[in-house]
Order: C-alpha cells, then sequence, then structure tokens
C-alpha cells in the first residue's frame, strides 16, 4: 500500500514523543531527525524535505509544544497540518468553462495511463451529470486509438478519433467543433506519451493547447517513479503552465515521495488520484485526508463516500427493516456483498479505517478471492434454500458444493458464519425493544 513504509517510520518516531511528559528541544531535534530521514526514505525531495522538517521543529520547540499537558499529540498535530499545507491543504476541482464545452488536455510521459485515466475521468464527470466526448489525439503509439475506443465503449461514453495519419492539432481543433454541435459540454484530449526532453513532440502540445485553448491542462504521473515524477512535472509545468496532477497507481506497493512533493515544487495542486486498474477506481485529491492516512489515523469521510456511492437509498432501508424484523436471509447477505465489493479491495478500505497499521496492512494476506467463493456457494443453492437456510441438510450441502466445485467444509463455514451473524442482529434487535422510544443522535426509528 502506499506510504505504508512511511506510516510505520512516523509511527515510530512519535512513539518517542509518547514516553515523555515534557519535551526538551533536544527530544524534538532527534524526532525530527527520524522524521527527516523517513521522508527521504520515502523519495520525498531533498528541499521539501529541509523545508517541511525546519517549519515542523520550529512550531514544535514554541510554547504551545513544550507548555502542553500532553506534548506529543501537540506534534502529531503540527506534523498532520504540515504534511497537509504541503500537499494543497484543501481539495482542488476541475474548472469548468463559463462557456461549453471545457476541454481538458491530458499529457505526460508514455506508460504513465493517459488514456485509461482520460476515460476514468469521464465516467467520474457523467456521474455529475456531463456529456463527456475522449478525443484519441495519439497518432504514435500502435493501437493507441483503439484502446481509447475499447475503454469507451465499455463506459458508453463517444470517442472522436480521425485515424493515425492526422495532425494532432488538427483532431483536437475538429473534436471541440464536433463536441459544440452534439452537445457534449467536457472533452478529454488524450495525447501522445512523449518524453519530457523531446523539443518535436512538447512542441506539438504548446500547438495543440494554442489551438484549441483548454480550461485544464492535467499531466499524468506515475506515482511509482518516485523523484523522476517531480522532475517531469516540472519541466511539463514550465512548458506548458499545467492547471493539475493526476497521480497514478497510488495503491502500488511504493514510497510515495512524488505525491508529497509535486505541489510544493511545481505549486500545481494533485487534482484526482487513481487507487487500482479498474475504470471506476479514480478519487479526488484531498491533501488533509491523505496526510490523516500518512499519519495512520484512517481516511474515514472517504470510506463514507464510497459507501454513499455504493449502497441504494431504498434497499439499505429495506435491509435495516429486515434486520429488525429478524427475516435477513443468504439472498439480502449477497447483496449486500455485492454492494460492499462495489466500494473497491478490502486492502483499500481496511486502509482508510483509523489505528489499522499500515505496514502490517501492506503485508498481510487477504484473499479477495474468498467473496468469490460465498457468492458461488450461495448462487448453488435454491431460491427456497437461501431464504430459509434451516432446511439445508447433509445430502443439500453435497450437492451445493458440487455445484460451486467447493467442499462441504467450505458451505458448513458460509452457513456457522451466517448464523452467528444472525444471532447478532437479533441481539441488537432486542436492544432496540429495551430501550423502547428512546432515541439516540444520528439514530432513525
Amino acid at each position: 500500500m502506499m506510504f505504508s513504509g512511511l506510516s510505520d517510520k512516523m509511527a515510530n518516531a512519535f512513539k518517542k514523543f509518547k514516553n515523555k511528559g515534557k519535551l526538551t528541544e533536544a527530544d524534538v531535534k532527534e524526532g525530527m531527525r527520524e522524521i527527516k530521514m523517513a521522508l527521504l526514505e520515502a523519495d520525498v525531495n531533498f528541499k521539501v524535505v529541509k523545508e517541511f522538517t525546519k517549519t515542523v521543529q520550529e512550531r514544535c520547540v514554541g510554547a504551545e509544544v513544550l507548555e502542553s499537558l500532553v506534548p506529543s499529540q501537540q506534534v502529531v498535530k503540527i506534523v498532520n497540518e504540515e504534511l497537509t499545507k504541503l500537499m494543497g491543504e484543501t481539495n482542488s476541482r476541475l474548472e469548468f468553462a463559463s462557456k461549453p464545452p471545457t476541454v481538458v488536455m491530458m499529457c505526460g510521459l508514455q506508460g504513465a495511463g493517459k488514456t485509461t485515466h482520460s476515460a476514468k475521468l469521464a465516467a467520474y464527470f457523467r456521474k455529475q451529470g456531463k456529456r463527456p466526448l475522449l478525443v484519441a489525439c495519439d497518432v504514435y503509439r500502435p493501437a493507441a486509438i483503439k484502446q481509447l475506443e475499447v475503454v469507451g465503449a465499455q463506459l458508453n461514453i463517444p470517442v472522436f478519433s480521425m485515424g493515425d495519419g492526422i495532425s494532432p492539432v488538427e483532431i483536437a481543433k475538429a473534436a471541440v467543433e464536433n463536441a459544440k454541435q452534439h452537445g457534449n459540454d467536457l472533452v478529454f484530449l488524450d495525447t501522445a506519451g512523449r518524453l519530457h526532453v523531446d523539443e518535436g513532440l512538447m512542441k506539438e502540445l504548446q500547438d495543440i493547447k494554442a489551438a484549441v485553448n483548454p480550461t485544464e491542462i492535467l499531466l499524468v504521473v506515475d506515482a511509482m517513479t518516485g523523484q523522476d515524477a517531480v522532475n517531469v512535472a516540472s519541466s511539463f509545468n514550465d512548458l506548458l503552465d499545467i492547471t493539475g496532477v493526476v497521480m497514478t497507481k497510488m495503491d502500488g506497493d511504493t514510497r510515495g515521495g512524488a505525491a508529497l512533493s509535486i505541489r510544493h515544487v511545481t505549486g500545481k495542486p494533485i487534482k484526482f488520484i487513481g487507487t487500482g486498474e479498474k475504470l471506476d477506481t479514480l478519487e479526488p485529491f484531498h491533501p488533509d485526508r491523505m496526510a490523516s492516512r500518512i499519519l495512520g489515523m484512517g481516511d474515514v469521510l472517504s470510506l463514507i463516500e464510497k459507501a454513499e456511492q455504493s449502497f441504494d437509498e431504498k434497499q439499505a432501508e429495506e435491509l435495516e427493516r429486515k434486520m429488525r424484523s429478524q427475516t435477513f436471509n443468504l439472498e439480502d447477505f449477497l447483496e449486500q456483498m455485492k454492494q460492499v465489493r462495489g466500494m473497491g479491495s478490502m486492502k483499500q478500505l481496511l486502509g482508510m479505517i483509523p489505528g489499522i497499521n499500515q505496514a502490517e496492512l501492506a503485508n498481510a494476506e487477504i484473499d479477495e478471492r474468498q467473496l468469490d467463493r460465498i457468492e458461488a456457494i450461495i448462487l448453488s443453492m435454491t431460491p427456497g434454500e437461501r431464504q430459509n437456510p434451516d432446511v439445508i441438510n447433509a445430502s443439500r450441502k453435497r450437492r451445493i458444493a458440487a455445484g460451486c466445485g467447493l467442499k462441504v467444509e467450505d458451505v458448513n463455514r458460509l452457513l456457522k458464519q451466517f448464523e452467528q451473524m444472525q444471532k447478532m442482529m437479533k441481539q441488537f434487535s432486542g436492544m432496540g425493544k429495551k430501550f423502547g422510544k428512546r432515541r439516540f443522535p444520528g439514530f432513525k426509528r
């Protein structure tokens, strides 16, 4: 998981503060040395580390910490605030043109994920009521146009292309006109990947910018490239004056220094992060939430937002009714499991829970296929068996196991887990009756 190593080292540095009732300047300096090494090992830009630790140290040797009753908490609070400031303080949204269409130019190195993330962004904004158009401006990479057409078809988003023998500048201009004629209010230009030292191709990007005057120029950066990503961002920004960054592969096992350095070095915000290979794994970048994740405080707000996107309100109300009346069955369980899976991988979800050790989570082996097995078992049952699992005897278990290609022990395990869940629901239902009309904050009756 991204930042797992940094989170672990930060936690170790904070332990030294926790062991002392009062802190001295010497204690703060020793802790700052550890934090400095942790950031450098995470591949954070050296100048960024130097300025960050200097600012944190100056604040930590002030009266608010040294005279505090719980100085260790004050240190964590200061580090959290400075990390948030380092990454941009607030979420930076995509700007929209006053007169549609809004043109977004996607640029970056080869293999950074421009095509995929153009499609992800288009899908993200379509959910918000926009009518996006994907534009194939990469006429150099073999099958680049086909790749965009394939992901566009998967998402049912239109793709504008003119073949690989046309100038990308002409394609961009024609695409914007096409968008105006067909009512597309958001245009994503998927440009070819290029090295920032390739003067010819970089000039081509400048020509596209001059031709269509994009509202946004987003640089797509692979987080796995570490410190090189910062150098690339600086070069593209110098030539194009980018408006923001899309950081990809943030779910990878990498040190994450680029995410902490890019805003400080370029002055341009990270606007979105890619958190997986699927076309719905895209999140707005929130500096405060990322700082919380780095410090092991979790990210409850993002977890809630994922749940709100995945869970249907009417289904949730029906589920609550079934839990209260104790009529929750295996069909309901299967439906709930599908909605939870729609929120992302188990590792991602666990990483958002406060108190979870990120280093241990990164090394933990979480078998995502277990959910597939549970689904296969339930789907091998008859509707009557799902609604009333009590009828499942030994012969039915053998039939169900054979139907899903698993063992009878797997069927028994699922039924046991479901039985325990029902008992727990019964206890909660009983508590509700016991308290009667008493109301609790945030609890709807």
